[in-house]
């Protein structure tokens, strides 16, 4: 019989942690292409004012936030740019794709930044392995416009009970309520559930804070130290993961 103790669940970060991905997002050749396409939206900037206007408007949006770990709304800086711009110039701002546009532009701005977007190896033969005895869940600091559509492109949205998106909430990774929101929605208490992530601070801290069990995988992304912070179990390759819940599970 399973006691309620007894390991349940096993929550992820993405990132770094199942996908190895590089992202340009705010070069001048990925804002210069954005500004081809938004010339046919009325609207005549340089890369470097684009870019200028949307780090700006980043920046406004964590500062107005009474969060300790604020998180952006890329969907919502393209919002807060095109109405600028578009009321500027005296256009009259056009109804459909006003609703349209801010979130296309957030996903096209992803896909001209992307350089890499491949799983680790050996991670999907690992979670279909650990699916038929685990909940599993992602917890991931993201943008709503583009975390779910970027893991099922590699081919593993579909092992997760459960999506939990920093963009969605407004505050990221160490906050305790992202990893607690997805203990709740897969119905463990933090001693029944591990943590597998590749950032010492956000990853290891913050689920060590709510009480969960952690493992560190350290890959090329992600704060390798924080002080006082050590986690239960260190991997160097996705593989050993089955060996770090065995261990896990049997204490």
């Amino acid at each position: 019989m399973q006691s309620s103790m007894d390991l349940q669940a096993i929550l992820f970060d993405v990132n770094g942690t199942l996908i190895d991905i590089e992202t340009e997002d705010e070069s001048e050749e990925t804002f210069s292409i954005l500004g081809r396409f938004l010339i046919y939206q009325g609207i005549a900037l340089a890369a470097h004012e684009i870019r200028g206007l949307y780090l700006d408007t980043m920046k406004r949006q964590r500062v107005a936030s009474s969060e300790s770990f604020p998180e952006f709304d890329a969907t919502g800086i393209w919002r807060e740019i095109l109405d600028g711009q578009w009321m500027e110039k005296g256009c009259p701002i056009p109804g459909e794709r006003r609703e349209q546009l801010p979130l296309f532009l957030a996903e096209l701005h992803r896909g001209i930044a992307m350089r890499r977007l491949v799983p680790y190896p050996d991670v999907a033969v690992v979670l279909e392995a650990l699916k038929s005895r685990y909940s599993l869940a992602i917890v991931t600091d993201a943008q709503s416009a583009y975390a779910r559509t970027e893991l099922a492109a590699v081919g593993l949205l579909s092992y997760f009970d459960h999506v939990v998106v920093s963009g969605d909430k407004g505050y990221r990774k160490p906050d305790r309520r992202l990893f607690a929101d997805a203990l709740g929605r897969v119905h463990a208490l933090p001693e029944q559930a591990i943590f597998v992530g590749n950032d010492m601070y956000r990853d290891v801290f913050g689920a060590r804070e709510l009480g969960m069990k952690t493992v560190f995988f350290p890959t090329e992304w992600g704060e390798k130290h924080h002080e006082g912070t050590e986690p239960d179990y260190v991997i160097h390759r996705f593989a050993q993961l089955l060996d770090a819940v065995e261990f896990l599970a049997a204490r």
